[in-house]
């Protein structure tokens, strides 16, 4: 074979790896004339059909690019499933999908009617547990899924940081970070899980102690395009500064209800708003601004 040939072969095994997402293991389990399920022994693998197949809702994942989705869906119809999903019995013809929700959400865009599972046998803490741990392994999860993750593993399987670094083999300050990331406000967490802002401007964000400074950071970094070190700068400045009296938390907590149309009119306008309202029903909305420019856009937002 020539270094040509070789070449060619090698660049397109880089692409069907790439597509049908670690082959590499799957050849390791070749699938090929696996029978339907019947009577599977645990952790045996077998042909699952897939309306018997529940997805996991507690699983961290939650975006599925559809154009990488069509994609997988149009090898699987060549090639099959090669790396077979795994699901946990949980009655009679019922599996919970454990870990592989992008094979079988393709699988069911290309018309199969059963798929190769790992079967295994679990408590739902066990299952919860493996569930969080496999998907946490995948590499194409973005920071604000692998926070959930490492959230769910503290809140719901009664780990500490600690101990989540320890299995996730993570620095302790590493699965701090992305635990601060939570704390962000909606908008930019969003922006994050969205691919459009990097966890290097979020860290920066989260510096800030006000809701109201994150906001306004984040909508200049998105803007303006600012780097994660122009983000560092302005963070700092900002902290540098001594905090208006505004920013003291209010006496009277608000009503839920209220508190809740403070906090939308705060993520509409990017900034900072006061509601207060009295007993008699009276009361008035403060908008705060940094600048003319964003008056002016506050203004906008209002088409005045």
């Amino acid at each position: 074979m020539s270094a040509v040939q070789t070449n060619k072969k090698s660049a397109l095994g880089k692409g069907i790896r790439a597509l049908l997402d670690t082959i590499d293991e799957d050849m390791q389990t070749p699938n090929a004339g696996v029978p339907a399920v019947s009577g599977q022994q645990n952790n045996s693998v077998a042909r699952i059909p897939l309306e018997q197949i529940e997805v996991n809702p507690k699983q961290p994942r939650r975006d599925f690019d559809p154009a990488a989705l069509k994609e997988l869906s149009e090898s699987i119809k060549m090639h099959d499933v090669i790396q077979p999903v795994t699901v946990v019995k949980s009655g009679h013809n019922s599996y919970h999908l454990i870990s592989g929700e992008r094979r079988l959400r393709a699988s069911r865009m290309a018309g199969l009617k059963d798929i190769p599972a790992y079967v295994r046998t679990a408590d739902s803490q066990e299952m919860l547990e493996m569930a969080l741990l496999e998907n946490l392994q995948r590499e194409d999860l973005n920071a604000i899924e692998i926070a959930i993750g490492y959230r769910q593993l503290m809140d719901e399987c009664a780990m500490t940081q600690e101990q989540v670094s320890e299995r996730m083999n993570k620095e302790r300050s590493t699965v701090a970070n992305y635990l601060r990331l939570l704390k962000l406000p909606p908008d930019v967490q969003k922006a994050v899980r969205d691919g459009k802002l990097s966890m290097g401007h979020a860290r920066a964000i989260i510096g800030l102690e006000h809701v109201e400074q994150q906001l306004y950071v984040f909508r200049e970094t998105m803007e303006k395009g600012l780097s994660v070190r122009q983000v560092e700068q302005l963070v700092k400045d900002m902290s540098t500064e001594k905090a208006p009296a505004t920013y003291k938390p209010a006496p009277v907590k608000l009503p839920p209800a209220y508190k809740r149309i403070e906090d939308n009119m705060a993520s509409l306008f990017s900034t900072k708003v006061k509601l207060d309202r009295k007993k008699t029903g009276k009361g008035s909305i403060v908008i705060e601004f940094y600048n003319d420019d964003d008056l002016e856009r506050i203004m906008d937002k209002m088409s005045l």
